[in-house]
C-alpha cells in the first residue's frame, strides 16, 4: 500500500477508485477556506500582503487535500495532517517555512471549529516542527557609512535617496512603515516619526540630525519636482510622482549597495537590521530597542544579541553582583 492510500484511509479509497470529481471536491473545500480568509481581511483586519501570505499557504493544503480526495475538512485526521507536513520537508522547505505553513493551519482549523465544521484541529497531536533559527543579517558600521554616502547630487532622485536611506537606518523602521510615511507624520524639529506598525500600534521613533538634514533638502528641493500630483500623500514617490514600492525600494538599495563596492547581500530589512544591532553594540537597552522596533515581545529583540557576544558579556559584568 502506497503512502498516499494509508493516509486516505478506506473512503477515500473507494471514492478515488469510483472516480471522485477532483473539481466537486476543491469547490466544497474552497468555501470554508475563503471564508476564514475573509474572517482575516474584515474580522481581524490583517494587512493584504498578509492575508496573500496565508492564502498561498493554504492553498498548499487545498491542493494536497483535493489528491487525497477530501469530501470535507472534518475528514482531516492528524495522520492526514502528519503526511502532509511529511511531504513538505520531503521537498526540501526551510523549517521556517514549514512554521509558517502550520500557523496558517492552525488559523484555518481553528475557524473551522468555531464555525461547527470541525470538531477537532488534526494539529493538535503533532509536536512543533523544528523551525531553523536564522540570525538576522546586519551591516558593518563603516558599511552603512559607505553605504550612506552613495546618493550624491542635487537632483531629485539623488535627494530622495539620501533621505530614504538616512531614515531607514536612523529609524529602524520596517520597509512598510517607512514607505507609509506622510508628511504628517514628521516632527521635523523635535525629529521624531509616528508611525502605524503590526496590530495598528502607533509608536513614535526618534531620528538623527543626518536623516533630518536629508529629509528638509528632500521634501523642500525634490519631492515637489516629482509629486505633482495631489492624491499621492506619502514623503517617499518614485521616479513618476507614484507612491514608492517594496520593490522600488529594493531596487534603491541593491543599486547603492553595489555602488558603495558591498561584497555582502542586502535585503530590504538589511538597515534594520543594522539600526538594531549597532544600537545594542553602542550599549542600548534591550527593551528600549524592542520599543524602537515595534516587537510586541522582548524576545524577538533579544535575536540581536546573539550577533555579538560581547555585548552580552558586557551586560553580565555591569549588572550581575558577582562579575
Amino acid at each position: 500500500m502506497s503512502p498516499a492510500t494509508a493516509v486516505r484511509g478506506p473512503r477515500a479509497q473507494s471514492r478515488a477508485g469510483a472516480g471522485t470529481d477532483a473539481s466537486a471536491i476543491r469547490s466544497a473545500l474552497s468555501g470554508p477556506l475563503e471564508a476564514f480568509l475573509d474572517e482575516l481581511r474584515t474580522g481581524r483586519r490583517l494587512s493584504p500582503r498578509t492575508v496573500d501570505a496565508y492564502a498561498h499557504d493554504l492553498a498548499d493544503y487545498l491542493a494536497f487535500a483535493v489528491r487525497h480526495a477530501l469530501r470535507g475538512w472534518e475528514e482531516a485526521t492528524p495522520t492526514f495532517a502528519d503526511a502532509y507536513f511529511a511531504q513538505l520537508m520531503r521537498r526540501g522547505l526551510a523549517g521556517s517555512t514549514v512554521a509558517r505553513r502550520r500557523s496558517a493551519l492552525r488559523g484555518l482549523h481553528g475557524h473551522l471549529a468555531r464555525a461547527g465544521i470541525a470538531e477537532a484541529d488534526p494539529l493538535a497531536q503533532l509536536p512543533p516542527p523544528r523551525r531553523d533559527r536564522k540570525l538576522p543579517h546586519a551591516l558593518s558600521a563603516e558599511d552603512v557609512e559607505r553605504l550612506l554616502g552613495q546618493p550624491e547630487g542635487s537632483e531629485p532622485l539623488a535627494l530622495r535617496d539620501r533621505a530614504l536611506l538616512e531614515l531607514a537606518y536612523a529609524s529602524g523602521l520596517r520597509v512598510s512603515e517607512l514607505l507609509g510615511i506622510e508628511p504628517a507624520h514628521l516632527d521635523l524639529p523635535g525629529r521624531t516619526v509616528t508611525v502605524i506598525g503590526k496590530r495598528d500600534k502607533q509608536r513614535a521613533v526618534p531620528f538623527g540630525r543626518a536623516a533630518g538634514g536629508a529629509l528638509r533638502e528632500w521634501l523642500a528641493r525634490g519631492r515637489p519636482v516629482l509629486a505633482r500630483d495631489p492624491k499621492v500623500r506619502t514623503v517617499f514617490v518614485n521616479a513618476r510622482g507614484g507612491r514608492l514600492s517594496r520593490m522600488g525600494f529594493w531596487k534603491i538599495l541593491k543599486g547603492h549597495a553595489r555602488a558603495a563596492g558591498l561584497a555582502t547581500r542586502v535585503h530590504p530589512h538589511v538597515l534594520r537590521h543594522s539600526f538594531a544591532t549597532h544600537l545594542l553594540q553602542g550599549g542600548a537597552d534591550l527593551r528600549v530597542v524592542q520599543e524602537l522596533l515595534g516587537h510586541a515581545s522582548v524576545a524577538t529583540t533579544a535575536i540581536y544579541t546573539h550577533l555579538d557576544r560581547g555585548y552580552l558579556r558586557e551586560v553580565h559584568r555591569t549588572f550581575h553582583p558577582r562579575p
